[in-house]
């Protein structure tokens, strides 16, 4: 029977591939804490798995162990309590012999959840895998799945494995938070229905995390929920923050202040900006950092247009984060009504207009469908221009640079109401597109382009100078 999950249908298909393989295969799942790793995998298999373990955060290899064989204590019946094994190789000869009872004729799944806690520091676990697939699993009828929700060391440890394990992994998925139409369908699902605006406004606060989707309460508004979830005693999302960094990397301290820096400045850091702003040297690992907090989507790097020097621009595009950072942490504002308080605030609708940059920068596939260029390659950046004496200094939200001769230059509002072009806003727009033709030399075709909440109500100020005009049902593409 076909499980009930929303979305996904891409990562089920490569599930279900490994499964009719006529192979054993072994298969990585990755994604965030909460993205919904584990419900992936066991609604998927369902009564094939016939092994499951999942590690325990924090505890040292005994303790894995024990778990380990309590586990397999209830596999075999429960009847005789095994003994617990001396270290993982012992651990995955009795596993071994417990497969070795099953029957083979219908293939069976073996399942490690957080596999990262599994094998800790000289655990050994890693080592001992590899000798089981090489030496009994890989010539059997089946699929062993290693889940983990540190995105970053499941690639470096397991996924480019240089010893027992080095590609020995048959398929990968990095399951991604829920896109807004995946959000959509699943809040629907949960008799959630909200308008698509008031959907923006939870994803600007929570993303598309599904375990975090869950704790709303059909009925109330979105502003309402963000209440509840994140600003009552007990709220789901109240601490969350502390909990997920240690969670998904060890020594967390300097991936946290890593993005609190940068949700200090919206547009962006270049690495010796971010440097200056945490005070550390060049090296100490900064590079590990950056690159495990994009792999597990925290943050996203992107090149300035026209810079010469191709220097990475960082920034935080992780929802839930920015919003902690900017209003749950340190607030002096909580309880029932806290967030309706904040949002009559500047600081709210600042937020609102950087926010919703972010979530059109992570629907790029839908922007580019709405305007008919899905099979167009393209690169999308940002553009910045201090000004000097001589050029007015200029900033463009996005940039997409496409392989058909042409620029996109995207102005980005968020208002509750179409947006209305004033003369300012037209006599600026003019001036970014002389300025961005002026320092990039560029000889492609310059459109400006716009993406508004609710479009636009156009007039003399509009008519001729943006053409291209998207709203938040083209993110739902």
């Amino acid at each position: 029977m076909e499980p009930n999950i929303i979305g996904r249908k891409q990562e089920m298909a490569i599930l279900q591939e490994a499964l009719a393989s006529k192979e054993a295969e072994m298969v990585a799942v990755l994604g965030r804490r909460r993205v919904g790793k584990t419900f992936l995998v066991t609604s998927t298999y369902q009564q094939r798995i016939v092994f499951e373990l999942t590690g325990i955060q924090n505890s040292p290899t005994k303790k894995q162990l024990k778990n380990f064989r309590d586990v397999l204590t209830i596999k075999q019946g429960g009847k005789l309590p095994l003994e617990v094994p001396e270290d993982w190789l012992s651990a995955f000869q009795m596993l071994r012999q417990y497969l070795s009872t099953l029957d083979s004729t219908e293939k069976a799944v073996v399942f490690f959840d957080e596999v990262p806690w599994l094998a800790g520091h000289r655990s050994g676990f890693l080592e001992a895998l590899g000798y089981f697939w090489n030496s009994y699993a890989s010539r059997q009828n089946l699929v062993l799945v290693i889940c983990g929700s540190a995105a970053s060391w499941m690639i470096r440890r397991v996924v480019h494995d240089k010893g027992g394990l080095h590609n020995r992994i048959t398929k990968r998925i990095h399951l991604q938070p829920f896109t807004l139409t995946e959000t959509e369908a699943f809040l629907q699902s949960r008799e959630v229905r909200l308008d698509r605006f008031q959907l923006i406004q939870l994803y600007m606060a929570m993303g598309g995390i599904p375990q975090y989707l869950m704790a709303l309460k059909p009925g109330l508004s979105a502003m309402q929920n963000i209440d509840r979830i994140c600003f009552w005693d007990g709220g789901l999302l109240k601490d969350e923050f502390q909990k997920l960094y240690p969670a998904l990397f060890s020594n967390s301290e300097k991936h946290q202040a890593i993005v609190r820096a940068l949700s200090t400045k919206w547009k962006g850091m270049d690495r010796a900006e971010l440097l200056e702003k945490i005070k550390i040297a060049s090296g100490g690992g900064i590079s590990t950092h950056l690159e495990e907090l994009e792999q597990s989507g925290f943050i996203t790097s992107y090149y300035t247009y026209g810079r010469k020097q191709r220097e990475k621009v960082y920034r935080l595009t992780d929802p839930f984060s920015l919003f902690y950072l900017r209003f749950i942490e340190g607030s002096q504002m909580d309880g029932e009504g806290a967030w309706m308080q904040i949002s009559q605030t500047q600081a709210y609708k600042s937020w609102t207009g950087y926010a919703f940059e972010n979530i059109c920068l992570l629907h790029l596939p839908s922007i580019k469908k709405a305007m008919g260029i899905s099979g167009i390659y393209t690169q999308a950046s940002a553009f910045y221009k201090r000004s000097t004496p001589e050029m007015a200094g200029s900033q463009v939200d996005l940039v997409l640079d496409r392989s058909d001769h042409c620029i996109n230059l995207f102005e980005i509002k968020f208002h509750d109401e179409p947006f209305i072009p004033t003369k300012e806003f037209a006599t600026s727009l003019r001036e970014k597109m002389a300025v961005f033709k002026a320092v990039t030399k560029t000889r492609k075709q310059v459109f400006p382009a716009l993406i508004a909440a609710f479009g636009i109500k156009h007039n003399q100020h509009s008519i001729g100078l943006v053409e291209i005009v998207l709203s938040i049902d083209d993110l739902f593409a």
